[in-house]
């Protein structure tokens, strides 16, 4: 059975912009699962008729159990460009997730310097001076609260690996259904409540301010709100 291709959002000569859903790997890794630049390649292939390769350039990551906005670019030009602004800032992510707690601040922005264990595949955070250690920052606001829950809106500075998840672990409210750094908190089968919500950047040719949305489905706990 073929792996179902997911929604897309938009789609042009130079950008493919889809809903990733959860637990569905950005790019192929050592589970040999269907992974999302895989499927979208060969619907390309076989939605055009193309013979050959499909390109198709994975511009940014989201985690594998984390569903939401994802941008591919469809050529080489774009990739590079979109790459760009990534590197300078301009290309803006915004989240929503569900946390345990009530957070005291409304609004605050975390700093934290976190570092890779890739044979773990896991991030820690860590003081400032340990060799390889990363910053990273990210801007939060409540957007509601029920039974014991904060839903948040959060806006990334930096793009660190894990970096949502592990920063709210760290200040004591981890993701609901986080099962690698909400232990204690999540149980075994709940799904992480992150959501890539937001994507805003600039189209790499024409030069124009876009923006691509989406929302989480209507399923607990993203139902209490």
């Amino acid at each position: 059975m073929s792996p179902v291709v997911p929604k897309i959002l938009f789609e042009d000569n130079h950008l493919l912009v889809v809903e990733k859903p959860v637990n569905t790997p950005s790019q192929a890794d050592e589970s040999r699962d269907p992974d999302l630049l895989s499927i979208l390649k060969n619907d390309l292939k076989y939605r055009y008729e193309k013979p050959g390769q499909v390109y198709l350039g994975l511009v940014h990551r989201l985690d594998r159990p984390v569903g939401g906005v994802m941008i591919f670019a469809k050529t080489s030009k774009a990739a590079a460009r979109l790459s760009a602004q990534i590197r300078n800032g301009e290309f803006k992510k915004t989240y929503r997730a569900v946390v345990y707690g009530i957070l005291q601040k409304k609004k605050d922005t975390l700093r934290h310097f976190l570092l890779k264990d890739s044979k773990a595949n896991k991030v820690a955070v860590v003081d400032a001076s340990v060799a390889g250690a990363k910053e990273a920052v990210l801007d939060y606001e409540i957007i509601h609260t029920a039974d014991g829950l904060s839903l948040v809106q959060i806006h990334l500075q930096t793009g660190r690996s894990h970096q949502i998840r592990v920063q709210f672990a760290a200040i004591g409210h981890p993701l609901f259904g986080d099962q690698k750094y909400g232990i204690g908190y999540s149980k075994p089968g709940q799904q992480i409540a992150l959501w890539s919500t937001q994507i805003c950047c600039k189209h790499p040719t024409q030069n124009e301010d876009i923006t691509f949305q989406s929302l989480p489905s209507n399923e607990f706990p993203w139902s209490l709100f």
